[in-house]
């Protein structure tokens, strides 16, 4: 679709008018699907910076929005391209000059520069729209049947209220203004910015009656399918201050940061016990991995489709879970170490993405392993286990190029990636795991990663050569099931440990413990299996000693029991 507009806002609708009567809307893209290949690799611009500005209705209904996108040329070009999906531009501006001749087609916005940017130049894009979003801001209302407006963007799913370069691979700063019900509160990501105001009146977008602005920043950059607003009337708690000393984003005059609760207020007295020890989350994370990266944490509940969702500094959680009353401290263990593990260090392509699941799934659980003892982690990493064991996942690789980006949702990326680092911390040991995992924290904060940044990393602080590991694990499908034969000899029991998983899955390089126990007392080894098994024998060992896999669950297998 081509347009030649009044600039910016004069095309806008009348406050009030209603949906149906933007007839200029856009078919919507499917949601979920990875982009073609090459879409975003080289095209030589980099977003600096969201400027974002949004109107919000009362429940169902459209949205008025503009967008300010501040770029820098990498290299020669001769325009943007912006992924934005079923919402009607009016108008399209470069450095404030009207741009008549952009174009919008299957979910892709592109804007011709009059005069290309010099190498290394900025340029700011600015884009006006309004529509009823197909996908990625819900409005509607809460499970407690009032009016309420919440992004939802995993994974790439922003496109559909915010025109961005909408792939983890781009990151940037934002500043957001937004226009919303005088009763709600009103969350974003970033420190607020003083306190909202009442809308001026001039300022377009539904009628809802009083309205008040709001408005928050970044100071850090974040991945697009973080960038969330969200509103309703909702009940604001401080659960306490962490990271005092290690948040250096904060917006505190103490240098803390303050964790806080967003509930509606139907919930929030049986919600507030799910995140009683959250700021207690937030200093283990930032003791045990690196400094805070953000300026604050909220815990809102929301219209997310997941149990809970990431979003940098406004973590967002399923409204029906809350309202129910379930205890999710486990899901807000993971959410929180999300703010390091994805948010701050992004996977540079949506098939590593087990660098941000994986890693929420066992740096949540090692918060348990912290305050409740090793018992909880033990429980923890079983119970991922038999979720990956039982699941069809194992055929395929944890990096996996898929182009079904929700089909990575799966216990690969979760329960498997959090196995991996469960693993490589027994393979390392706690001090070289431990210090690899902060200094690869702290390279690439704030940044993008891939599977083989991590590997180098741990190998540099560990002296250990991974390739093994990583290739076995991570890049190739399955898991070890192991098979035991035990026969009486003369030293004792003479003990082969097979590897008979399928023929899909590599012969796995592993350390295999063993426990055998009888009357006269308990053995451990370790045996080593580099191919398809090995042997050992146990001296003074009786035929009938019981011989236990792993006993302290540091291996992702399943025993193979011969039926």
């Amino acid at each position: 679709m081509k347009a030649s507009l009044a600039f910016l806002l004069a095309a806008a609708p009348l406050a009030g008018q209603a949906p149906e009567a933007f007839p200029d809307e856009p078919a919507p893209v499917e949601a979920g699907l990875a982009s073609p290949p090459g879409r975003y690799a080289d095209d030589g611009i980099d977003v600096l910076h969201y400027d974002v500005e949004v109107a919000l209705p009362l429940g169902p209904g459209w949205i008025q929005g503009r967008a300010s996108i501040l770029i820098r040329a990498e290299a020669a070009v001769e325009s943007l391209t912006l992924d934005f999906s079923g919402l009607a531009v009016d108008g399209v501006a470069v450095d404030g000059a009207e741009v008549s001749n952009w174009s919008m087609d299957e979910g892709l916005l592109r804007v011709p520069f009059a005069a290309p940017p010099a190498v290394g130049a900025e340029a700011t894009v600015t884009v006006s729209y309004r529509g009823v979003p197909d996908d990625g801001l819900i409005l509607g209302e809460t499970v407690h049947g009032a009016p309420s407006a919440f992004v939802d963007n995993w994974p790439n799913r922003t496109r559909f209220w915010l025109p961005t370069v909408d792939h983890p691979s781009d990151k940037a700063t934002a500043t957001f203004t937004i226009h919303a019900p005088a009763p709600w509160q009103v969350i974003a990501n970033g420190r607020a910015l003083g306190s909202p105001q009442a809308t001026d009146p001039d300022v377009p977008g539904p009628d809802v009656g009083p309205r008040r602005t709001w408005r928050y920043a970044t100071e850090v950059p974040h991945p697009t399918y973080t960038l969330v607003v969200g509103g309703a009337e909702m009940v604001v708690d401080t659960v306490g201050l962490a990271a005092c000393g290690a948040a250096p984003a904060s917006s505190r005059s103490d240098g803390c940061v303050a964790v806080t609760t967003w509930l509606f207020p139907e919930s929030a007295a049986g919600g507030r016990a799910s995140f009683r020890r959250g700021a207690e989350m937030v200093d283990f994370f930032a003791e045990r991995v690196g400094p805070f990266p953000y300026e604050k944490l909220a815990h809102v509940q929301s219209a997310t489709r997941f149990g809970g969702m990431e979003n940098s500094s406004a973590i967002f959680y399923s409204q029906q879970a809350i309202a129910a009353g379930r205890d999710i401290e486990g899901t807000v263990s993971h959410e929180t170490a999300h703010q390091w593990f994805g948010d701050s260090v992004t996977e540079a392509d949506w098939s590593h993405l087990w660098l941000s699941e994986g890693f929420a799934t066992y740096f949540g659980a090692l918060f348990f392993e912290d305050v409740d003892g090793p018992d909880a982690l033990r429980e923890r990493m079983a119970s991922a286990a038999s979720a990956y064991l039982a699941s069809g996942d194992s055929a395929r690789p944890v990096v996996d190029g898929r182009p079904d980006l929700f089909g990575l949702l799966n216990r690969n990326s979760y329960q498997k990636g959090g196995w991996v680092l469960h693993m490589l911390r027994r393979e390392l040991g706690d001090g070289p795991f431990f210090d690899g995992i902060r200094a690869y924290y702290d390279r690439y904060r704030d940044a993008t990663a891939i599977t083989d940044d991590l590997r180098a990393v741990l190998e540099e602080v560990s002296g250990t050569d991974l390739a093994t590991f990583f290739d076995q694990w991570l890049f190739r499908p399955g898991y070890p099931v192991l098979a035991v034969e035990t026969d009486a000899v003369p030293e004792g029991l003479r003990i082969r440990v097979e590897q008979v998983q399928g023929a899909y899955a590599p012969r796995f390089v592993i350390p295999v413990d063993l426990q055998v126990s009888w009357d006269g007392g308990t053995v451990r080894r370790t045996l080593r299996l580099d191919g398809s098994g090995g042997e050992l024998t146990i001296e003074g060992a009786p035929a009938d000693a019981t011989v236990v896999l792993d006993p302290d669950g540091w291996l992702l297998h399943r025993r193979d029991d011969g039926a």
